[in-house]
């Protein structure tokens, strides 16, 4: 039986009582406070899978949902004893916390009696965004690889799952009004290596997003621009400077592409597309891309996003943007994802009362390689090992950069080297649930010898789910 605290991320505080532990049989039910029926559902639906009762959802449960104030938006508290565990929190979103407690201290799956540490946790997020990106532009993941991947991330307290729709390589979510844009760039012989077709239509878009909000994460789609842009530009010419078509791209070049910031088809393109993708988002973000903008001068690049970024506001989303996007001095979060030590425009972002999320491509980005001789990705960042990856502080990784001023941590993941979901699993596992850690666990209870020690007993979950990992060396794999 594992102990109380042995699950990731770290919780802020725990208590272990081994002998108050209760044991789930047949008898088992879990009990709802009012508007937490889906959380009991999912609490339930766990304990089924792992013991093969019946665990049902009714009034008389010694499992108790509770809400009650003083947790905070995601906080909980946990308390295991022999004849009840209340599962406390402030909103169902901590109570949803709490269920990924207790489900990683269940067995995978059982035909008998499970048991639960007794004790008490009590646990809060330290920042409240914690993300992770998959790139579907460079290759198209369908939807139910893209749900098979949410279903996995969703057990580290990962709440936000940003989806890189638009690159010069592809387009993969369907426009109205648009439609050459998937047609053309999401059609075959798009991607890195000719390797699409696929795209999203609205509707299965809108799906994701609401499988995704089901289980408390919150998708952010991102539309990149002014550059990266030449997926675009090959559905309608009219976009380009001159009018001409331009060829598909497959390789992995970056920086050449630019939406023309002095022609009004460029903003009344953008328009609907920020319109569109805004009434197909409930959520709150809308990134807007802004890397690699080498095919736009300084000041176009300026006056884009002062046309831009208010549209945004326009349709009702807060603005995010890869750091570049500082540059505008207007109302953004900017993303920072480079390797330098330090970052002007996000400090002065920040000083005047700006956030930002941290994503150093030499800590965060999941598609660099484990080593040298890793198989898949890339390695401009250097090598990310799972210790790297754990490694790190977000409050002191910039200068002018505190812990008031870092909205989350997210971990992003290109697809230039990768095929297949199993490719993805491997590039995200284990090294997601180091910074799921970094971003869920205060850094004074942060410890690598013991993380290590608890990642190992996920290597048999993984397997018994059918999830693909890395079997880093790092690990002293159970």
């Amino acid at each position: 039986m594992r102990g109380l605290g042995d699950v990731i991320p770290v919780p802020a505080r725990v208590r272990p009582v081994p002998a108050a532990a209760f044991t789930i049989d047949p008898g088992t039910a879990v009990r709802a406070a009012p508007g937490t029926a889906a959380v009991a559902e999912h609490l339930a639906g766990a304990l089924r899978a792992a013991t093969g009762h019946r665990v049902p959802v009714d009034g008389d449960g010694a499992i108790r949902l509770v809400l009650e104030d003083g947790h905070g938006a995601e906080g909980y508290s946990l308390e295991v004893r022999p004849d009840a565990v209340i599962v406390a929190a402030q909103t169902p979103a901590g109570l949803f916390a709490a269920v990924q407690t207790v489900r990683q201290l269940l067995p995978v799956a059982g035909t008998g009696d499970a048991v639960l540490p007794g004790g008490r946790i009590e646990d809060r997020p330290r920042f409240a965004y914690r993300g992770v990106m998959l790139d579907l532009a460079r290759h198209f993941f369908t939807p139910d690889e893209v749900r098979s991947f949410i279903d996995a991330i969703v057990p580290f307290k990962i709440n936000h799952l940003h989806l890189h729709l638009t690159d010069d390589q592809g387009w993969r979510l369907e426009i109205a009004g648009w439609p050459r844009l998937t047609e053309v760039s999401g059609g075959p012989g798009t991607g890195v290596g000719g390797t699409g077709p696929g795209f999203l239509t609205a509707a299965e878009y809108a799906e994701l997003v609401a499988y995704a909000a089901d289980r408390f994460v919150t998708v952010v789609p991102e539309i990149d621009m002014p550059g990266h842009v030449n997926a675009a530009q090959v559905a309608y010419p009219e976009l380009t400077r001159d009018g001409l078509a331009v060829p598909p791209r497959h390789d992995r070049a970056v920086g050449y592409s630019s939406l023309c910031v002095d022609k009004e088809e460029t903003y009344a393109f953008v328009e609907d597309v920020i319109r569109e993708v805004a009434a197909l988002t409930p959520g709150p973000y809308l990134h807007i891309g802004g890397d690699e903008a080498d095919a736009t001068s300084a000041e176009d690049y300026r006056a884009f996003l002062h046309r831009v970024l208010p549209l945004v506001a326009k349709y009702g989303k807060r603005a995010v943007g890869w750091h570049e996007v500082a540059a505008a001095e207007l109302p953004v979060v900017p993303q920072f994802w480079r390797t330098a030590a330090d970052d002007a425009g996000v400090a002065r972002a920040v000083a005047g009362g700006g956030q930002v999320i941290m994503s150093p491509a030499d800590r965060t980005y999941l598609d660099m390689k484990y080593d040298a001789d890793s198989p898949l990705g890339l390695d401009w960042a250097g090598l990310l090992d799972v210790a790297r990856a754990y490694d790190w502080d977000p409050a002191t990784r910039l200068p002018g950069v505190g812990e008031r001023a870092v909205l989350g941590v997210e971990a992003p993941l290109w697809s230039e080297t990768l095929g297949s979901l199993a490719d993805v699993q491997t590039m995200t596992f284990p090294r997601l649930p180091a910074i799921a850690e970094v971003a869920w666990s205060p850094q004074a209870v942060r410890d690598w010898a013991s993380f290590r020690r608890r990642l190992a007993t996920f290597g048999p979950r993984w397997t018994a789910q059918g999830i693909a990992y890395h079997r880093s060396p790092e690990v002293p794999w159970a």
